[in-house]
């Protein structure tokens, strides 16, 4: 293609080679300027997204409250439509590897039984506070349930999904893995004495002013 530009040039001249090369290159641009346009626009859309997210992260009881309604919500519809109970049972499972990831310590005390790098958690009273660091932080979990519960809820307006399956059994699935996996979770707390949740650092008062002045 250069090649015969170069022929081209030489035969029209090199301005009018010029021109017609600039013109290529305007109507190449403009061929190829749908996909960045497209991805401009997702990526907009993406920013936008992240910025409202941003906005919601101080308001951790509103955003929950907003998860609680769509759960009920979602339970409504699948209770009016009698159906796609195995998605219901696949969102309960998901919500509870959540749940159990927001409860367990960022590092594993046992695989830091004999490493001495690291952070570990407080076991003393009058050790050194150290504040407690989940392996999912609490606004991923929130984001990451609600995102389970929209999907959900898409789901069940697609026949597709509606999988006919005797509901029971599921249910007594799911209270006997919440059982054993809350078992497990409690069993590694009691081990090595920790609790997912901080109380803060102690607050240490010192001797109250009376007002009074000693005169010598």
């Amino acid at each position: 293609m250069d090649l015969r530009r170069t022929r081209k040039c030489c035969l029209y001249g090199v301005d009018t080679c010029r021109s017609r090369m600039s013109e290529g290159d305007s109507v190449g641009e403009s061929v190829h300027g749908k996909p960045s346009t497209i991805a401009s626009f997702f990526t907009r859309l993406g920013q936008v997204y992240q910025s409202w997210l941003d906005k919601s992260t101080p308001f951790s009881v509103g955003r929950w409250a907003v998860t609680v309604i769509l759960t009920a919500l979602y339970m409504i519809r699948v209770y009016i439509l009698q159906g796609w109970y195995i998605v219901s049972y696949a969102l309960g499972i998901y919500h509870l590897n959540l749940f159990i990831a927001f409860l367990s310590p960022k590092a594993d005390p046992s695989l830091l039984d004999d490493a001495d790098d690291g952070p570990s958690l407080p076991t003393k009273q009058n050790e050194e506070f150290r504040p407690f660091i989940r392996r999912l932080p609490e606004f991923k979990f929130w984001h990451s349930a609600t995102k389970g519960i929209i999907i959900a809820m898409v789901c069940t307006f697609f026949e597709i999904f509606n999988v006919p399956v005797f509901w029971p059994i599921l249910v007594m699935y799911f209270i006997m893995l919440f059982c054993i996996t809350m078992k497990r979770q409690i069993k590694h707390m009691v081990k090595y004495r920790y609790l997912p949740f901080t109380h803060g650092k102690r607050k240490y008062k010192g001797k109250e002013d009376t007002g009074k002045a000693f005169h010598s």
